[in-house]
C-alpha cells in the first residue's frame, strides 16, 4: 500500500499538466476514480453506489423526507426525485404523498438487500484504506468533507 501512494505521488510530480495542481481538476479526477471503484463494489447488488447510498439512507430513516435526503447525500433536490422515482419503479422504495408533503419509505426488497448493501460499503472502505493506508485515508475523507462544508458556504 505503502508502495503504491509512492507511485501516486511520483506521478502527480511529474504531471505533465499544469491542471494537477488545480483543486478542481483533481477532486473530478478523484471523484471518477472513486465512482469506478464504488460501482464496482456495489455491482453485486445490481445497482449504482449513488442508488446503494439512497436505499440505506431510507433504511436507516423509514418516513425521510426528500428534502432531508437531499442535504445527507448533498445532491439537488431534482436529482433526488430522479433516484427516488427510479428506486420506486423497481420496488425497492415507496412514496407517501400527503398535499405538501412527501415521506418515502423502504419496502421489503430494500430492506433485505440492505446486508448486501452495507457489506459492499465496507468492502469499498477497505479497498481504498489498502490502497492509501488506514491513516491517510481518514485524514483525506475529513479533510474533503471540510472543505465542502466551507466551500458550500
Amino acid at each position: 500500500m505503502y508502495v503504491q501512494a509512492i507511485k501516486l505521488l511520483s506521478r502527480m510530480k511529474n504531471c505533465d499538466t499544469k491542471y494537477c495542481e488545480c483543486m478542481y481538476y483533481s477532486a473530478n479526477a478523484l471523484a471518477r476514480v472513486m465512482t469506478k471503484i464504488a460501482d464496482e463494489e456495489f455491482s453485486n447488488i445490481g445497482v449504482s453506489a449513488s442508488y446503494a447510498f439512497l436505499l440505506m439512507i431510507v433504511n436507516e430513516n423509514p418516513g425521510i423526507n426528500p428534502k432531508k435526503i437531499g442535504n445527507i447525500m448533498q445532491l439537488a433536490p431534482s436529482t433526488i426525485t430522479r433516484l427516488i422515482e427510479k428506486m420506486e419503479f423497481k420496488g425497492y422504495l415507496i412514496r407517501d404523498q400527503n398535499w405538501r408533503s412527501t415521506k418515502v419509505f423502504p419496502k421489503q426488497a430494500s430492506l433485505d438487500l440492505d446486508k448486501k448493501i452495507r457489506r459492499s460499503w465496507e468492502n469499498l472502505n477497505l479497498r481504498y484504506t489498502s490502497i492509501l493506508g488506514t491513516k491517510e485515508a481518514e485524514q483525506l475523507t475529513s479533510k474533503m468533507h471540510i472543505a465542502s462544508q466551507i466551500l458550500s458556504n
